[in-house]
C-alpha cells in the first residue's frame, strides 16, 4: 500500500482483526455488486471507500429522475446516463484506488459465468426474481460465495448464500420462481428510500466480513428488517437435502433463463402491439367516440387513483381482482390500465382466462398516457 492508503484506510486498519493484513485482503479482493439501484448504491459506496482491488458494476439501466430518492449515488444532472458509467465516475472521484469496471448490460445466461467467474464474490442487489435466481444458480455453480439482500416498501433481508460452505443457497428457501401473477410490479413497488440504503450497508458489511474473515456472517441465517418497527431479527435457515439446485440430487446442473416478469414495458406505435393490447393513442381515439360504451378498469391501488386516473375508470386493486371479478360483465369491452402496463397485462391475462370476450391491456399505462396524450395529467 502506498503512503496516501495508509492514511485513507488508517481508522479501519485500527478495528481488532483488521490491521495491515486485513487491509491488504481488502485490496486484493474482488466484488462484483449486480445491480446498481438502491441496494447497489450503498454497497458499492461502502466497499469503495474500504478499498476493496477491484469492483465490479453490473447493471443495464440508465438514471430516473424516480430512482434518486433511494440512489444517492447519482445526481439529478446525472438522468438519462448508463447507471454503471455514472456509479464509477462518483466512486473514482471518493476513492481513486479500486479499480471499478463498468458493464452497462442485464445479466444473463449468456454473460453471467464469465461475469461472475472474474470475482471472487458476488452481491446480489438485483430488484427482481429472474435475477436473483440468475445470481443465486450461477453462484452454485461456480462456488462463488453470495451476499443476498432484498428491500420492498419499509421491510428488507440480508443473508450469505455459500452450498460451498456448507450452508444454503436461494433455492434452498424459494426452490421455483412463483407464478408472474403473483408477483407485483418491479415498477410499481414503492419502497422509503433509507430502506435499501439500510439493507445495502450491511451487505457490505457482511462482505466485508467475508473478505477479511472476521467477526459472524450471515450464513446459515435470514437477517429480517422492519424500518417501520425498528425491529431486526434473525431466522435461522437450513441447507435442503431436497433443493433443484445444491440438494442431493440436484437437476438443474446449467443456467437457465427464468421468464421477465419485470422488464420495463415499452410503449408501442399503433401498428406494433399485440391483439389483446391496445396503445394509449387508439385508446384516446376510442374514448372520444360518441358512442363509447367500454369499460375502463383501474387495477392500481387507491392511494394511486386518487393522485391520477382516466375519467369514468372503475377501480378494482389487482390484488383484489380474484374476489371481485364478477363485479365485471364479461360481454363488455373491456380496458385495462395500471400505472406501467405490468399488473394490467396480468389482470388481462387472468380476465381472458375466465371467459372474458373483449379485454384489452393499454400498453405503458398512465406512465404512457402522460407521455404521448397529456405530458400534465400526472399532475393535474
Amino acid at each position: 500500500m502506498s503512503p496516501h492508503e495508509f492514511i485513507r484506510y488508517s481508522r479501519q486498519m485500527l478495528l481488532p482483526g483488521f490491521g495491515k493484513e486485513g487491509q491488504e485482503r481488502i485490496k486484493a479482493a474482488s466484488v462484483l455488486c449486480v445491480g446498481v439501484g438502491g441496494l447497489g448504491s450503498a454497497v458499492a459506496t461502502y466497499l469503495a471507500a474500504a478499498g476493496v482491488g477491484r469492483l465490479g458494476l453490473v447493471d443495464d439501466g440508465v438514471v430516473e429522475i424516480s430512482n434518486l430518492h433511494r440512489q444517492p449515488v447519482y445526481s439529478t444532472k446525472e438522468a438519462g446516463r448508463w447507471k454503471t458509467e455514472s456509479a464509477r465516475k462518483y466512486l473514482r472521484e471518493l476513492n481513486p484506488y479500486p479499480d471499478i469496471a463498468a458493464y452497462s448490460e442485464r445479466m444473463s445466461t449468456a454473460n453471467a459465468d464469465h461475469l461472475i467467474g472474474e470475482y471472487d464474490l458476488v452481491v446480489d442487489c438485483t430488484d427482481n426474481l429472474p435475477a436473483r435466481y440468475l445470481v443465486n444458480d450461477a453462484c452454485v455453480l461456480s462456488g462463488k460465495p453470495e451476499v443476498y439482500g432484498a428491500a420492498y416498501r419499509f421491510d428488507g433481508r440480508v443473508s450469505v448464500f455459500s452450498p460451498a460452505s456448507g450452508g444454503p443457497c436461494y433455492r434452498c428457501l424459494y426452490p421455483n420462481p412463483p407464478a408472474p401473477d403473483a408477483v407485483p410490479g418491479c415498477l410499481e413497488d414503492g419502497v422509503l428510500g433509507m430502506v435499501p440504503g439500510l439493507i445495502g450497508c450491511i451487505q457490505a458489511a457482511e462482505a466485508l466480513k467475508l473478505i477479511v474473515a472476521q467477526g459472524e456472517n450471515l450464513l446459515g441465517w435470514m437477517l429480517v428488517v422492519d424500518a417501520l418497527g425498528m425491529n431486526f431479527r434473525k431466522i435461522r435457515v437450513k441447507s435442503d437435502p431436497s433443493c433443484p439446485l445444491c440438494g442431493q440430487n440436484p437437476r438443474i446442473r446449467k443456467l437457465e433463463e427464468i421468464q421477465d416478469y419485470c422488464s420495463p414495458v415499452e410503449t408501442a406505435d399503433d401498428n406494433d402491439r399485440a391483439e389483446d393490447e391496445i396503445t394509449v393513442n387508439e385508446l384516446k381515439r376510442e374514448m372520444d367516440k360518441v358512442d363509447f360504451s367500454a369499460r375502463i378498469l383501474d387495477v392500481r391501488e387507491p392511494f394511486e387513483y386518487e393522485i391520477a386516473h382516466l375519467d369514468g375508470a372503475l377501480l378494482i386493486p389487482f390484488g383484489l381482482l380474484r374476489k371481485r371479478y364478477s363485479e365485471l360483465d364479461p360481454e363488455q369491452t373491456l380496458f385495462v390500465y395500471c400505472q406501467t402496463g405490468d399488473r394490467s397485462r396480468w389482470a388481462t391475462d387472468f380476465l381472458k382466462e375466465r371467459g372474458f370476450k373483449d379485454v384489452r391491456n393499454v400498453q405503458g399505462g398512465l406512465e404512457a398516457w402522460a407521455e404521448k396524450i397529456d405530458p400534465d395529467f400526472m399532475n393535474a
